[in-house]
């Protein structure tokens, strides 16, 4: 197919040379073999490797997932069946997903640093038959509970290296699973192409984890079909056309990643490419130069971080640039524009530096983003959107469209997707409820929660509280409703907005507001440990580790004054009254975030506990005695005493975007 696409006639087309047809191409392997078929040496995809990109055809593509999947033929996994992929975000991941789905099994993602016992839980949940796993610590964590998951028949790897000691059954190189692939091609002609003719857009194609913030994930099931025509939407919303650049850096699990780099990619043809490692992700992004961009808000919250801890090594001069530049920059976006002279003096070297020349249009999702921090980028020329969706509703519904930014709401629906408030308050605030054409078809083996807590009519209780804006029609998203909390004396406040706030600071690196039945507000802190260093190294101060520098006096001023800023920009009733710097950083491991750094309030009650009771008993120091456990198993126990620092009431200030003021 050469032509736009029927469904597309009235969308925003791409540049004439047409979209693929997802009516007729309504499973992900069939729109692949259609883009092979029609664009061959076409660029799909780039992976980096030993600092070279190398390169992927759709006809490559469409090959290595051939033989992935007559390989898992070959081995007996069969339609109906689950297939696991547990690694980095690499093209053979992309490719295993596919060829599960073109043997009509269920994908299931996991993230690349889920613990055993979470990995456990969802193999044996799901009676996976197999795992592509993408190396030896993937594949140390997969023989570690074999014994607990029964059902798995095979352990395909990628990497091969370290591997020759395992000698395990299940164990199979991935050379090995497509040469077994091969021969199955050679003795059964046309296999391949028999089963992706059996495929339906109503198969269920993704098993998809929710985030769990207060239990076990369950698992969405989205249908291929469905799936790819709300990636439809999303592109009627946000176009992207063939050629043009991503880089995938948030995991492959995640709902989102999976429309950026299975489901609009086919669609629209635009190229995925992968980086080496998390740590040369900013150079390599800086190397390809992408034409968009889909980060986390912690992302950008660092980003924005590093920007301006930069200017702390800065010259005197370059110091004085940049909060020129930062100020007119921000009159300009008061008045609805960009500046010129800004770009000129600062923003388009800094945007260079980022690797964000290109962009056409940058995305943020998965969990709030502190207006300070979307105005910096929109400030620096950064065509950043926020998005809004749940897991069960195939990711986002929700985007800002170009020219029309609100940085206290999420967008507006796409045109496949409805909204509502349900029960509002007098202010217009109640749950949001919302429906789309990706809508999931239920939890995988738990009816009851399809059913009964989660769908309402065909309509979706997502859990949040917002309202639209009746000027604009844009959704305000304000917190989960489980999470909204009422001090003892009265005072309505969301934890989640001060603590966006709160991390727009350089030196912040994630915040849990507290105060729910309590009689004022308290916060419990931890330092960005790259730059409150870098902060304290510049003045000669001493320290050993996290837990160390977080203890230091000189610290703790840094931080009261970073929050007495955003005092001065809430209610006095809703103003943080007493802070610590908690010794250590909140980590999923812990349990204390989810696997997309979403803050398990829950666990963090139970967990500091005695640190709480403390602040709210008016205590000045809290004892801490407590053991440490790191990513490779080992242990550290910490002894030591968090002090806790009163804050003055002052009077409020005018809320500021942001104050360029450089910490003395």
């Amino acid at each position: 197919m050469t032509g736009p696409a029927p469904i597309v006639k009235t969308g925003i087309g791409d540049a004439g040379q047409g979209w693929s047809d997802v009516e007729t191409f309504d499973t992900f392997p069939k729109l692949l073999a259609h883009n092979a078929a029609t664009w061959p040496t076409a660029v799909a995809m780039r992976e980096k490797e030993f600092g070279i990109w190398n390169e992927f055809t759709w006809a490559d593509c469409l090959t290595e997932v051939r033989r992935i999947a007559l390989g898992l033929a070959a081995q007996g996994v069969q339609r109906g069946e689950v297939v696991a992929l547990l690694g980095k975000n690499r093209p053979h991941w992309v490719w295993g997903e596919m060829a599960a789905q073109a043997l009509g099994a269920m994908s299931l993602g996991l993230y690349e640093d889920a613990l055993a016992k979470e990995v456990a839980y969802l193999l044996a949940y799901t009676k996976a038959v197999a795992v592509l796993a993408e190396d030896e610590e993937q594949v140390d964590k997969l023989l570690e509970i074999a014994d607990q998951v029964p059902s798995i028949r095979h352990i395909v790897y990628f990497d091969p290296r370290g591997m020759r000691k395992y000698h395990d059954r299940r164990l199979i190189s991935a050379d090995a699973l497509k040469a077994h692939g091969d021969r199955f091609a050679t003795e059964q002609p046309g296999f391949f192409e028999a089963e992706l003719a059996k495929g339906r857009g109503d198969d269920v194609a993704i098993l998809c984890t929710t985030s769990g913030t207060t239990a076990n994930p369950k698992l969405a099931m989205l249908q291929g079909g469905h799936f790819l025509r709300h990636c439809l939407s999303y592109l009627r919303s946000d176009a992207k056309q063939a050629g043009d650049n991503y880089v995938s850096v948030l995991p492959l699990p995640w709902i989102m990643e999976q429309i950026y780099v299975l489901g609009q990619p086919l669609i629209c043809r635009n190229v995925v490419n992968f980086v080496e490692e998390a740590e040369t992700m900013m150079a390599d992004m800086r190397e390809i130069g992408p034409h968009f961009v889909l980060l986390a808000p912690r992302m950008w919250e660092a980003i924005a971080a590093e920007v301006r801890s930069r200017m702390m090594d800065a010259s005197a001069l370059k110091q004085r640039m940049f909060d020129w530049g930062m100020k007119l920059g921000m009159r300009a976006l008061d008045r609805g524009r960009r500046s010129r002279l800004a770009d000129l003096i600062l923003f388009a070297a800094l945007r260079d530096r980022i690797g964000f020349t290109y962009l056409k249009s940058a995305a943020t999702g998965g969990a709030a983003l502190g207006p300070e921090t979307f105005r910096f980028f929109q400030a620096m020329g950064v065509p950043l959107r926020q998005i809004y969706g749940q897991t069960e509703l195939a990711g986002a519904y929700t985007v800002h469209r170009a020219g029309d930014i609100d940085f206290d709401s999420v967008g507006v629906a796409f045109d496949d997707a409805e909204l509502r408030i349900d029960t509002p308050d007098a202010a217009g605030v109640g749950e949001i409820v919302a429906k789309n054409a990706g809508m999931y078809c239920g939890y995988f083996n738990n009816p009851e929660a399809s059913l009964a807590e989660m769908l309402d009519g065909g309509w979706l209780k997502t859990g949040d509280a917002g309202y639209i804006k009746p000027e604009n029609g844009h959704l305000v998203v304000i917190d989960r409703i489980k999470d909204l909390a009422t001090t003892s004396t009265g005072v309505r406040f969301s934890p989640q907005f001060i603590e966006n706030k709160l991390k727009f600071s350089p030196f912040i690196a994630e915040a849990v507001i507290l105060g729910a039945d309590r009689p004022f507000l308290a916060a419990m802190i931890c330092i960005r440990f790259s730059i409150v260093s870098k902060w304290a190294e510049n003045r000669g101060i001493a320290f050993t580790n996290f837990t160390n520098l977080a203890c230091h006096p000189e610290v703790y001023g840094l931080l009261q004054r970073e929050v007495e800023k955003v005092n001065a920009t809430l209610p006095e009733a809703q103003r943080i009254r007493r802070f610590l710097l908690l010794y250590k950083e909140l980590d999923a491991d812990d349990g204390e975030l989810t696997r997309t750094r979403k803050v398990r309030r829950g666990v963090i009650a139970e967990r500091y506990g005695e640190i709480i009771g403390a602040i709210y008993a008016e205590r000045d120091l809290v004892p801490v005695d407590a053991v440490i456990t790191f990513q490779d198993g080992s242990t550290t126990r910490v002894k030591t005493e968090l002090a806790v620092v009163t804050l003055a009431t002052a009077p409020a200030r005018p809320a500021q975007a942001a104050e360029w003021e450089r910490a003395e």
